[in-house]
């Protein structure tokens, strides 16, 4: 057990991988670099979660072939030692909502009644919205129709969501991230999902015969392109964005335990921070209701390790 967390795998944590410096600002302002922080997670106005898909830590940090992920995690908060639940993708997705695996099975079609963050976030009288890119329509609650996955969107298991018309209203096209932020009608709560051609699942659609490089070079550019403008605008000025990954990559020997990159983005975060604290997804999922002010920790985010050093 690391520190009151509930483990669900047991980890060895491999050496640090060496993270390359990339000048240049991101965006979105940032703290003094000497800072020593507060220790105190800040009530913030927007939450962001973006997940990306099956690559491990020493893949993406320090990889020259992602100049712009790397930029956000030299200049924002790097955890070093975070590590995904299971290998497969839902499972990893309930963590990060639920707080429970749920399922070990990606072709799971049941109803999850658990309590979970859209529950959590609507009893708190706040927001949520998933923009899930290649969504079909909005309040799609369907099966997957490429390059959309519905094993990437938890959010359509959820009785919450399943059983009423108002919530399932929440699922939408990624593209209404950018109406989203001109209008000024951001949710206090997000979930950014890219389809399977954009987070490094399959092969981008330009490049049918593509090589692991080219997958992260797609999802750096997808993300620069997408999300870079979030990060700059006005509207994020009182946000955080955590970025990660759901779980790591089975072909990398070197990477057995599931060490994934997850970077924490915002202006109230400690710049340049990197963590060397054992964290996996439940612990996401608890510093996402913390930022809101909630208090309401579903399933194993109650004892999850506490990431409030990154403030």
């Amino acid at each position: 057990m690391w520190r009151g967390c509930t483990v669900y795998k047991t980890f060895l944590a491999g050496p640090l991988a060496t993270l390359i410096l990339i000048a240049g600002g991101c965006g979105g302002g940032g703290r003094d670099p000497h800072s020593n922080g507060t220790g105190k997670v800040p009530l913030v106005s927007h939450v962001f979660v973006l997940v990306e898909e099956n690559h491990s830590y020493g893949q993406v940090i320090g990889n020259p072939a992602m100049p712009y992920t790397n930029q956000l995690a030299q200049r924002y908060g790097l955890a070093t030692q975070y590590f995904a639940n299971r290998f497969n993708s839902l499972p990893n997705y309930f963590m990060l909502t639920v707080g429970d695996l749920v399922t070990t099975n990606d072709k799971f079609t049941g109803t999850v009644t658990a309590n979970n963050v859209v529950r959590a976030v609507t009893k708190a009288g706040k927001s949520w919205k998933v923009y899930a890119e290649s969504l079909p329509h909005p309040g799609y609650l369907g099966a997957s129709v490429m390059p959309y996955g519905r094993d990437h969107n938890p959010f359509t298991y959820f009785s919450d969501v399943i059983n009423d018309s108002s919530q399932a209203g929440n699922v939408v096209p990624f593209n209404d991230l950018a109406a989203d932020i001109q209008n000024n009608s951001l949710p206090d709560y997000a979930m950014i999902v890219p389809n399977f051609e954009n987070d490094g699942h399959d092969c981008p659609p330009h490049i049918p015969n593509c090589n692991d490089t080219d997958k992260l070079q797609n999802i750096d550019s997808w993300i620069s392109q997408n999300i870079g403008p979030l990060i700059s605008s006005s509207a994020f000025g009182n946000s955080v964005l955590i970025y990660t990954w759901d779980e790591s990559d089975i072909n990398d020997a070197s990477n057995p335990q599931e060490r994934v990159a997850t970077i924490v983005i915002g202006p109230k975060v400690r710049a340049g921070f990197q963590s060397t604290t054992h964290y996996q997804h439940q612990s996401t999922l608890r510093l996402t209701m913390q930022l809101l002010g909630i208090s309401d920790y579903p399933g194993a985010a109650a004892t999850a390790p506490d990431m409030s050093e990154f403030f």
